[in-house]
């Protein structure tokens, strides 16, 4: 584990007697760091000794996955729970205590692409980032999905990912102590796309999820919303239809599904009738349903990529 911190940010750990445990990973995305690690370790310390070394001025942002932790910093203490998001900078000495282990994806940027003052990032470390919020509440559903496939989202690049990923971040911090006005709007302005996209990504099983519905949520017009868009080469109900489809290919293709009909899948993903699912899989896929649930099954164990139905 102490190898592992020391890839992540040198700091100070405490081990239950019986010894270490760990397991998770390590993936870069640019000028992201993520790690994801679950281990006994009950106490990460980052010494004032260590604050003072020689790696860049960094921001970790914290995501716990289970239980709860203590974070302390700058003379305050927050408690995480699941869910919850918490920063903590590099600069100065922070503690995080679980009696339980560490149990949480950790996301490390240079505080200078953060492109916020100092002096505000400071007032913001060791407190929950206001759970509700719909901004906070979003990024938490997003860095979740990040940690559980950080190549699957590197193959649309690494700028493409870690600097909406960072003005995410700016967005949560700015909107939630209200920063500057001109901050705010451009945090939500530089990330109105990806958290439309989110939000979608968060309602697909919702069949009467529609443009008015989205724009509402994000005090658009419908308008805005198509050339918000438009701006990304998006066309909003093919890119709903198509990660429905891929939703319900995913689930068909698990071996939980042999014992759930085709229809039930369909509709929990958003799709009122069977038949039609059944049109649109096979035109995406070249496959229907049924024949790629077969597919699947018959090639487990195999590698799911290596059976990912393509197109003809």
């Amino acid at each position: 584990m102490h190898a592992v911190a020391a890839r992540i940010i040198p700091v100070e750990l405490d081990f239950p007697v019986t010894g270490p445990v760990v397991r998770g990973m390590l993936a870069d995305i640019g000028a992201l760091r993520i790690s994801s690690i679950r281990s006994n370790v009950t106490k990460v310390e980052r010494s004032p000794r260590l604050a003072r070394d020689d790696l860049a001025p960094s921001l970790m942002l914290g995501l716990q996955v289970s239980g709860s932790s203590l974070v302390v910093q700058e003379g305050r203490e927050a408690v995480v729970r699941p869910g919850d998001l918490v920063v903590y900078s590099s600069t100065s000495q922070y503690t995080l205590v679980d009696s339980e282990g560490y149990r949480q994806h950790q996301f490390r940027m240079p505080l200078e692409k953060l492109a916020l003052p100092w002096d505000v990032v400071r007032q913001v470390t060791a407190t929950r980032l206001s759970p509700g919020h719909p901004v906070a509440d979003l990024a938490a559903v997003y860095f979740r999905r990040l940690a559980g496939r950080p190549r699957a989202f590197a193959d649309a690049g690494a700028n493409a990912v870690s600097q909406p990923s960072m003005e995410l971040i700016r967005a949560v911090i700015s909107t939630h102590l209200d920063v500057t006005s001109t901050a705010a709007r451009e945090s939500l302005r530089a990330t109105l796309q990806m958290r439309i996209l989110e939000y979608v990504r968060a309602h697909l099983g919702d069949p009467t999820l529609s443009a008015a519905q989205i724009a509402a949520a994000h005090h658009i017009s419908v308008r805005h919303l198509y050339n918000v868009l438009a701006a990304g080469g998006i066309s909003l109900g093919a890119w709903i239809r198509s990660r429905r489809l891929e939703a319900c290919r995913d689930e068909l293709g698990r071996g939980l599904s042999q014992h759930v009909t085709i229809a039930a899948v369909a509709r929990r993903w958003g799709f009122r009738d069977a038949s039609s699912f059944g049109r649109l899989f096979r035109a995406e896929y070249g496959l229907s349903p049924r024949e790629w649930r077969e597919t699947a099954t018959n090639a487990q164990p195999a590698r799911a990529s290596d059976s990912t139905p393509r197109r003809p």
